[in-house]
């Protein structure tokens, strides 16, 4: 019952909702805040105004210009409650719980009505808090939108269940378990507080004093109230009219509003939507079963990880022993690839627990609360939520679709430990022998008391401090200990991962290098030679080094724009500020395919957050891809478009919430990008032809914020389509 709390709670009070209306867009509001969060649109700002001033749309609004459609009357379905309100314009301000209040445009006259009687402004806009779609409201004010009777018997239930000791209501301080409940006071009361204030005299004399356990459930059975006509308050719903999806009396009837419309008996059209929910309940129940034996399967997951860890590393330390002491720096540096791949596989199987724990407790609670409506014997409340409890019902179970409880690691290391090129330079060891150049006769007679001087000895790369990270490369080397010729200085030379020819990459004293901007997934050849003012020596022998197969890499606080937040060790981030602002990732790609996922960790329906790629260069203070150096997708809670160069493109169904998570697919080899919604692909190939060196780059504001999720291997679906490409 407890993850049903989540659903009896009013997203503007954040508290258990009070006397609940039901807004056009099937979303709940209590009567009270519904009052809090009328604007009062000025006639100069409504919709009709504007188009009569022909008044031109500002550079502000160019995100806008393709989502009018969603605000449209054919596309939401508020086609009874009159027109539509633009963007309110009042400033506004946040509810405890963290949604956006727009305080009334003056303050309501001085009433002795109730809320819902009281008049409302003329041309009063109120916006669902969870959808945020507006409508100006009619003459009837709030009273037109129905009471949901459903669910104040479900809260009523929900908080019948949870008070497990009755308590008195009239202790001062910390009150006692009450012992009795007056049936006509309706008061729970301690002894000493029924002694003080209700004695058995007088008056109270004849008012009868009930256990309060039967106190509790007198309340429970008391007349529950009838929903009645929003057009007719003193008429009962007999009818459902299936065109309008509503019920109806019979005045609405007689009066013609229905005329042409199907109508069908009220108590009919109740059992046959119970039915369709409790089908459609079948159905969520067996993903919520699966979702529980996979939480199982992950967990178990986490165990094997564990043991084939333990036993990796044993034989990791195995072989390492089997060398010389030099090779223990090694032995540790491998064990620390060893470890990060063992996190990181831990780190993907708890997020998966994690995100499929979160998923299936709001289905649960779905669930629960559906079953608690079904309860319900109000056949017209019963009917004003049932057709939006089936959507989400559906939509719920859409969501566990394919793939969503598929492991997305494995429990194996794919790791094997390659000793041979380096028990082959241990074979190899030798002494050098120093060899001088012969003297040059002709030039003896000028030189007779000075013998020429020889080149350095051919350096010795250092195999055990050679490294790779990435699509970087360290290579460390030194002169043979008996070389007598000192070097002024090393050339460290490097092919092109191809095979191609070799290139100069440094020049100088250092004995240490680390070269950076590698491709990422290939095989480079590297050799070093030293110098001094006679000559260069022999080249050292090739080493082969492999780069990274996939990236790991953090946004780069150093490029980003002032107003961003780094945390998380620069894996998550947001912004100060309510403007769009850009961050890069660290590492740029110029070869191969890479992806990269990132999760909304804060949303609130609000911003329009921009994921994809850039150059080094790009705008730090507008959104991402309104310049000529990115491209990027961007998207809010419903749809999605591909922008560049100020250019929109494919807007596509589909958007984010809080938890949702958002993949990056740039693959060089194909020269596309791509992007993926909850490991869906979101509209076409964005991008084609693209060349040169990109960087990771997010645009958001204080609205949002988002964690980087690296070192992730290419979608498999992704790798067969290639291939068969």
């Amino acid at each position: 019952m407890e993850e049903m709390e989540e659903e009896l709670k009013c997203p503007v009070c954040g508290s258990f909702y009070r006397e609940p209306i039901i807004l056009p867009c099937s979303h709940n509001l209590c009567q009270a805040c519904a009052r809090n969060i009328l604007v009062q649109t000025p006639e100069s700002e409504s919709p009709q105004s504007r188009r009569a001033s022909g008044s031109g749309v500002s550079d502000y609004d160019y995100l806008d210009l393709d989502k009018m459609s969603l605000y449209s009357e054919a596309d939401s379905g508020y086609g009874s409650y009159g027109g539509f309100a633009s963007a309110p314009t009042t400033p506004c301000q946040k509810s405890p719980n963290g949604v956006r209040v727009f305080p009334p445009a003056m303050p309501p006259p001085a009433t002795h009505l109730s809320p819902a009687l009281a008049p409302v402004p003329r041309n009063s806009c109120i916006t669902c808090p969870q959808c945020h779609r507006s409508l100006i409201l009619d003459d009837r004010g709030l009273r037109g939108f129905p009471k949901n009777r459903v669910l104040e018997g479900v809260i009523d239930r929900y908080q019948q269940s949870k008070a497990a000791a009755l308590k008195c209501q009239l202790c001062e301080k910390a009150p006692k378990e009450a012992t009795v409940m007056c049936e006509q006071c309706d008061v729970f009361y301690c002894d000493p507080c029924r002694l003080r204030c209700h004695p058995p005299r007088g008056p109270l004399a004849k008012h009868r004093l009930v256990p309060p356990a039967q106190g509790r459930v007198s309340r429970r059975l008391s007349p529950r109230k009838v929903s009645t006509c929003t057009d007719h308050e003193l008429e009962n719903h007999s009818m459902y009219c299936v065109q309008c999806k509503m019920p109806v009396c019979y005045q609405c009837l007689e009066e013609g509003k229905h005329s042409s419309h199907e109508v069908k008996a009220l108590g009919a059209m109740w059992k046959l939507h119970k039915s369709q929910l409790s089908q459609a309940l079948n159905g969520l129940s067996d993903r919520a079963k699966e979702a529980k034996e996979f939480l199982v399967q992950l967990r178990n997951m986490v165990q094997q990880i564990q043991e084939n860890s333990v036993e990796f590393e044993a034989c990791l330390v195995a072989q390492c022993d089997a060398l010389i002491d030099a090779l223990n720096r090694r032995k540790a540096q491998l064990l620390a690839r060893v470890n990060k791949e063992h996190e990181h596989k831990l780190k993907v199987v708890r997020d998966q627990i994690s995100h499929c724990t979160v998923k299936l407790r709001q289905t649960t609670g779905l669930m629960e609360y559906c079953l608690e409506v079904i309860k319900e014997n109000d056949p017209s409340g019963f009917l004003q939520i049932s057709d939006a409890l089936i959507r989400r019902v559906h939509l719920t179970e859409d969501q566990w679709g394919k793939g969503t409880l598929t492991p997305r690691m494995t429990t194996d290391f794919d790791l094997s430990l390659d000793n041979s090129p380096l028990l082959q330079s241990i074979h190899q060891l030798d002494f050098v022998q120093m060899k001088v150049q012969p003297r040059n006769c002709d030039a003896l007679h000028f030189q007779n008391t000075k013998a020429s001087s020889p080149v350095p000895a051919t350096p010795i790369l250092q195999l055990e401090e050679c490294c790779t990270h990435n699509n970087s490369a360290t290579l460390s080397w030194k002169q043979p200990p008996l070389s007598t010729v000192p070097a002024e200085g090393y050339i460290l030379e490097l092919d092109d991962g191809n095979g191609g020819q070799f290139r100069e990459v440094y020049v100088g004293k250092e004995t240490m290098c680390t070269v950076d901007g590698l491709h990422f997934n290939s095989t480079y050849n590297a050799r070093i030679k030293a110098f001094n003012k006679t000559g260069v020596s022999q080249y050292s022998k090739t080493l082969v080094l492999q780069t990274s197969e996939v990236a790991w890499f953090a946004f780069d606080p150093g490029s980003a724009h002032s107003d961003i937040i780094f945390s998380n060790d620069n894996l998550t981030v947001t912004c100060s500020s309510y403007d769009d602002r850009v961050v890069l990732g660290k590492t740029g790609f110029s070869k191969g395919v890479h992806y990269w996922e990132l999760t909304v960790d804060r949303y609130d329906n609000h911003p329009d957050p921009a994921f994809g790629v850039a150059r080094i260069d790009v705008m730090k203070d507008v959104m991402l891809g309104k310049d000529d150096k990115a491209w990027a997708m961007y998207v809010d809670n419903n749809r999605s478009w591909f922008m560049h160069n100020n250019s929109h493109t494919n807007r596509t169904e589909g958007g984010i919430t809080k938890g949702a998570t958002i993949g990056v697919l740039l693959d060089l080899n194909r020269k596309t990008l791509t992007f993926f919604i909850n490991d869906e692909q979101q509209g076409p190939i964005a991008f084609e032809n693209v060349e040169g060196m990109f960087f990771p780059a997010v645009s958001l504001n204080r609205n949002v914020q988002v964690t980087l999720h690296t070192g992730l291997p290419v979608p498999d679906f992704y790798s067969s389509r290639a291939s068969i490409a």
